[in-house]
């Protein structure tokens, strides 16, 4: 029987590990025990039969997603709904139906953010289900994948670098195991892991294999208590959503007080007439509430995951989309993104004389001795089967940070020989004869590997010192087809990309160079990179290509990028990129790629294609972009509306409008056009400070609207008089209104393509007909009476949309967004 053992590549990514007899208690560097014949089969059918029904399952819930009840709480049960709400209750018993129209009007915004919401559960919810580990249990003797949720207590769980341990155990089986649990508990050093030891489900392999016994499954797990902790919280920030959240909180402190007074003005104004003054009460309070904008941003994220979903890639977490919208550094793993995951061995170049057969010998006894072997093995495996039966006697598990792996095997004629296999550069000294010739392949794009004969033991700590170079194994990498376009993309968009990979830095340089990446020539070997994090930032800002990156140099450069200010988004998809994408603002993992790196990534490309990536950035760019725009539409209604009611107030006037004018309002300028400016392309790089660029155009125009109104109904109140006067008043300061808020729009819509000025122009055509059609007069109490106060309402509005156009654009000179 051949034990099995890990033999690693030259640095790129960390491969399989073994499975090794139980009871086998080994260091990283140990002696393969002889074969034993009873190792541990796992649960037998009968056994997890009766836990199952012992409800011993691992039944946590995929949490890709808000549940349905959530979803219909978040969307019914809101602040503004029971605000309006109790309007709208009280509205059906002094009004007529006209004047109730706000309240079905949020009754079909909250059932379609309900719908878009569920439907993007739908969605995320299918993904995450394509997405979901598959760990490899062992049962009756027999290795296969179940999903996680059909784990159960006492389940043998095997694992190799790269899986996620996805519940609480003891380890039964190890070799060379190494458990990375940093996400856990801080530690960043992988831990040895032996018999017997304590398995904490969201570790991560990162060296060696093993198999390990479920102790806790379900809800009593590590992972799932913390989980169940996180949940509360959002895991990305939104700056959007905290953004409204702030001013939906101003917007409450200052209706609460315009409301009140509001209310006592207009019953001590029209003490005659309680029912016509509740009514215009309800009129001045209902504008003031932004209810659209919330339901907007649910609905922009909801659609925006749908649109991903399509081409399978599974938003984790709804904030990344806007998050991947601000990024403006991507950082790039060669292997897997800019390059597919096989590849071929081109040539075989033997050194100091070897025989060839004997290495293409050893070469085969390296594969088989790997049960999950990478890419890099894969080639060399299809290239070199395994011909004779060498017996592996010790083994070295591959690690990132140490970029080789080796193993000792007894030779079928009694002779015993000890390899390693990695990066040339690093078994070799510097100066090596060897070298010369890896340089010249590398600067070709190829990738080598150095197969070395080691002098000592695989248990010294410094075994490469001494080994004998052997052999040069060339791969050639396959470029992923669409790796040009999408890097093309990025830098047409501003967003600077610096690729960050394991393997030698001259040969990430001629990759990067074919797929014509800016700057592919200046190229840094990082075991030169300084420390200190502002050495290393000035590093990274000057170059573009980084070879013989460490994990943890990894991680260390998206700190220093972010220490200039910059958002950075990581891609990756083995257990090396792991720690570097828990710190990016945006991990993005390849749908192949290990466990851990789906598990701690906010966006998974399931297709892996990395031209995936710009339909993402443009999703975020389109949601972030036209929410800011159209947040100004709903926020300039709130400003004018709170300084109409305050005008009103001071004033001791009747407050001009009934529900349904601003019912109208409201739809023509700010509900339809809003839902179509949302859902349009925006290709704008999201921008920080989300309040600020907001308010600094919706505080001048409500200030404009509310004053150009006001004037037009003082003006109107001199105008007429008699029975009919109040009527003709507010159709005159509603036309006043309606002029300043589609100037408003006007505005927004900026730049004019051919549908938003349908757009606009549908709009002002909908309000002409209502002005016009009899019934609409009557049913929205509308009627221009004469022709001096209409022409001077529009008069006014004039000159308010052309003080409005200076004070925006003074506003862009003197507050720069």
């Amino acid at each position: 029987m051949t034990q099995r053992s890990e033999i690693g590549s030259d640095g790129a990514e960390p491969h399989g590990g073994p499975v090794i007899d139980a009871g086998a208690e080994l260091d990283p560097v140990h002696p393969v025990p002889p074969p034993v014949r009873h190792r541990s089969g796992g649960l037998s059918a009968d056994e997890v039969a009766e836990r199952i029904a012992r409800g011993e399952v691992n039944d946590v819930p995929l949490r890709s997603s808000r549940s349905t009840v959530d979803i219909i709480r978040g969307n019914v049960l809101t602040r503004f709904n029971a605000i309006i709400g109790v309007l709208w209750a009280i509205m059906f018993f002094v009004a007529p139906f006209q004047d109730t129209l706000f309240g079905f009007v949020i009754l079909a915004n909250t059932g379609i953010g309900i719908i878009q919401e569920l439907r993007a559960k739908k969605t995320l919810d299918g993904l995450a289900v394509i997405g979901e580990a598959k760990p490899t249990v062992r049962r009756d003797g027999v290795s296969g994948e179940v999903s996680t949720s059909e784990i159960v207590l006492g389940d043998l769980i095997e694992l190799g670098p790269g899986d996620k341990v996805v519940v609480d155990g003891e380890v039964a089986e190890a070799d060379g195991l190494e458990i990375d649990e940093s996400l856990l508990t801080g530690e960043a050093d992988p831990v040895l892991k032996r018999r017997g030891d304590r398995m904490m489900s969201g570790s991560f392999v990162v060296a060696g294999g093993g198999a390990f016994t479920a102790t806790k499954v379900g809800r009593e797990a590590y992972a799932a208590q913390l989980a169940e902790e996180a949940s509360r919280f959002t895991l990305v920030h939104s700056e959007l959503r905290s953004g409204i959240s702030t001013i939906l909180k101003y917007v409450t402190w200052m209706m609460v007080p315009t409301a009140l007074g509001l209310i006592v003005s207009q019953l001590v104004v029209k003490g005659d007439d309680f029912k016509g003054s509740v009514a215009r009460t309800v009129g001045g309070i209902v504008p003031m509430i932004p209810e659209g904008l919330v339901l907007l941003t649910s609905v922009a994220f909801a659609i925006g995951v749908i649109r991903l979903g399509r081409k399978q890639c599974l938003v984790q977490e709804l904030p990344a989309i806007e998050g991947l919208a601000r990024v403006d550094v991507v950082c790039l793993d060669k292997t897997g993104t800019l390059t597919e995951g096989g590849m071929d061995v081109t040539e075989l170049r033997t050194l100091d004389g070897c025989d060839e057969d004997y290495v293409r010998t050893v070469l085969g006894a390296l594969g088989e001795s790997d049960p999950r072997p990478n890419a890099s093995l894969q080639a060399i495996i299809e290239a070199y089967p395994d011909r004779e039966e060498w017996r592996c006697t010790e083994s070295l598990p591959f690690s990132s940070a140490r970029k080789y792996s080796g193993a000792a095997f007894s030779e079928g004629d009694g002779q015993s020989s000890t390899w390693l296999l990695g990066a040339p550069d690093v078994l070799l000294p510097p100066g090596a004869p060897a070298l010369r010739e890896v340089d010249g392949l590398n600067e070709q794009g190829l990738r080598v590997l150095l197969l070395a004969r080691a002098a000592g033991e695989l248990d010294d700590l410094d075994v490469a010192a001494g080994a004998r170079p052997t052999a040069l194994v060339v791969l050639e990498q396959r470029l992923r087809p669409d790796a040009a376009d999408t890097l093309r993309y990025f830098e047409e968009q501003d967003v600077a990309a610096k690729v960050i990979s394991g393997d030698n830095a001259v040969s990430v340089s001629a990759v990067a160079g074919k797929l014509g990446l800016p700057g592919a020539a200046d190229t840094v070997d990082a075991r030169k990179l300084p420390a200190e994090r502002e050495a290393m930032a000035d590093e990274l800002a000057a170059n573009a290509v980084f070879g013989r990156v460490t994990p943890q140099q990894k991680r260390d450069m998206v700190g220093a990028l972010q220490s200039r200010g910059h958002t950075v988004a990581m891609t990756g998809d083995g257990v090396n990129d792991v720690l570097a994408l828990k710190d990016a603002d945006i991990g993005v993992s390849m749908g192949s790629g290990s466990e851990a790196t789906k598990a701690v990534a906010q966006i998974v490309l399931l297709n892996n294609s990395f031209a995936t990536l710009p339909s993402v950035v443009a999703e975020g760019r389109r949601v972030i972009g036209n929410i800011t725009r159209v947040a100004t539409l709903f926020l300039t209604k709130t400003v004018y509306s709170v300084l109409l009611a305050i005008l009103v107030v001071c004033s001791q006037v009747e407050y001009p409008f009934l529900p349904r004018h601003l019912t109208l309002l409201s739809t023509l300028t700010i509900g339809v056009p809003a839902f179509f400016l949302a859902l349009a392309p925006n290709k704008e790089r999201a921008r920080p400070h989300f309040v600020r660029r907001v308010m600094r155009y919706a505080i001048p125009g409500g200030i404009v609207a509310a004053g150009a109104t006001f004037s037009t109904y003082l003006l109107a109140r001199h105008h007429y008089s008699g029975p009919g006067a109040l009527a003709a008043e507010t159709s005159a300061a509603t036309l006043t209104l309606f002029l300043v808020a589609m100037w408003v729009l006007a505005i927004i819509a900026r730049p004019y393509t051919l549908w938003r000025m349908c757009l606009v122009a549908a709009m002002g055509l909908a309000f002409l007909i209502v002005l016009m059609v009899p019934w609409l007069q009557d049913f929205f109490a509308l009627r221009l009476v004469g022709t001096t106060m209409p022409w001077a309402a529009v008069a006014i509005a004039a000159l308010a949309a052309g003080v409005l156009e200076f004070a925006w654009r003074w506003v862009d000179r003197r507050f720069p967004a």
